[in-house]
C-alpha cells in the first residue's frame, strides 16, 4: 500500500534553518501539505485546529521539550493516535528508551538526508498497517 503523500505534516522545531531543511525534505519525497510549529504550545494549538497525519518533532526545543509534546500528545485521546516521530542530535539510549516507552513511533538522529526520512516514515506507517496479534 502506497503511502498518502497528501496527508498533513507537522514540523516541529524551534530553529528556522532545521524547519526549513525538514521542510524540502518532505516536499523532495512528495509530501504536499507541511506545516510547521516553533514549540510543543504551538503544536498542541496547531494540531487541535487542524487534523494531521504524522508529527516529525525535535527533542531539543524550550519551553516545552519534545518529549513533554509527545507525552501531551500521547495523553490526548483526540491526539493520541497519531504518527510521531523524533529527531534529535543526541543518540543517547536513555533518551531513545525514554521516547519509546512515551509512545513515539521512531526515531531520527540528525544529520539525515531525504532517503533516511523516508526510510523513518516508510516504517511508521509499515508498522502502523501490520495487523495487531
Amino acid at each position: 500500500m502506497a503511502l498518502n503523500l497528501s496527508i498533513g505534516v507537522l514540523v516541529v522545531d524551534d530553529s528556522g534553518a532545521m524547519v526549513s531543511i525538514i521542510r524540502g525534505l518532505l516536499h523532495h519525497l512528495g509530501f504536499t501539505d507541511v506545516d510547521d510549529a516553533r514549540d510543543g504550545a504551538a503544536a498542541l494549538a496547531r494540531m487541535r485546529v487542524k487534523r494531521y497525519g504524522l508529527v516529525i518533532s525535535d527533542w531539543n526545543m524550550v519551553p516545552m521539550t519534545g518529549y513533554e509534546f509527545l507525552r501531551e500528545v500521547r495523553g490526548d485521546p483526540q491526539l493520541k493516535r497519531i504518527p510521531f516521530i523524533m529527531v534529535t542530535s543526541e543518540s543517547k539510549t536513555e533518551n531513545v528508551i525514554a521516547a519509546k516507552k512515551a509512545g513515539v513511533d521512531n526515531y531520527i538522529v540528525k544529520p539525515f538526508n531525504a532517503l533516511t526520512l523516508k526510510a523513518k516514515i516508510d516504517s511508521v506507517f509499515a508498522a502502523r498497517a501490520a495487523p495487531t496479534p
